[in-house]
């Protein structure tokens, strides 16, 4: 979802910091009513990092990552993984990709409203235990992400100064295939470490470190 740089005209690069900003800016009090939230934030934000660093390749216009957002979506929460997200960006812009920092606000955008698409629709039930965890409804709420990831990385290149074939989109969007069955699967094991009596609950601060398990309060 790292759009090549050079594919987005400088005044769209200027809109997108115009809605990234605000966006982070009207998540950010929850972190000072809840110091661990702040904590699962910078959590969240040093595993994506390492996420995307550990599997990326060319895909068309843009680059395949795994991005883990399920996995860090269910043990962090909405809110350190939607803040996370950017903050992964940057930390991996300023260590590993300098020059992917001039798309920050683009890949941003491309992964936070996705996962607010997400969250307050079809995740909802399955966080509050209205609805099992299962491989088929992780596999639909990855659906649903990746899905909202490849339409952002469409809109950004449908806006951009060059011109982006359909195909070159495409085969993008089909790279994407692979990380959509295989997340579920790192997903139902990072839920197994977190179950109630699971060895990263027995950890000195987990209660801080990790979102309640889905299903419970």
């Amino acid at each position: 979802m790292h759009i090549e740089p050079g594919l987005i005209a400088p005044a769209k690069l200027t809109l997108a910091a115009a809605v990234a900003a605000p966006l982070v800016l009207a998540h950010l009090p929850p972190l000072f009513k809840q110091p661990a939230l702040l904590l699962r934030t910078l959590l969240a934000a040093l595993f994506f990092s390492l996420f995307m660093q550990a599997f990326h390749m060319k895909a068309g216009p843009s680059e395949l990552h795994f991005l883990g957002a399920m996995p860090l979506y269910l043990s962090f929460g909405f809110v350190p993984t939607l803040l996370g997200l950017p903050l992964g960006l940057l930390l991996q812009g300023l260590v590993f990709e300098p020059q992917d920092l001039v798309h920050l606000a683009v890949n941003s955008l491309s992964l936070m409203l996705p996962l607010m698409a997400v969250h307050h629709g079809l995740a909802r039930r399955l966080v509050h235990g209205e609805r099992p965890v299962t491989v088929k409804t992780l596999l639909q709420l990855d659906s649903a992400y990746y899905g909202g990831v490849i339409a952002m990385v469409g809109f950004w290149l449908a806006m951009g100064q060059g011109e982006t074939s359909l195909a070159e989109w495409a085969r993008f969007a089909v790279a994407y295939a692979p990380v959509v069955l295989l997340e579920p699967l790192v997903t139902l094991g990072t839920l197994w470490l977190l179950r109630a009596d699971g060895p990263l609950r027995r950890l000195p601060l987990a209660a801080q470190c990790f979102a309640p398990q889905p299903g419970r309060a």
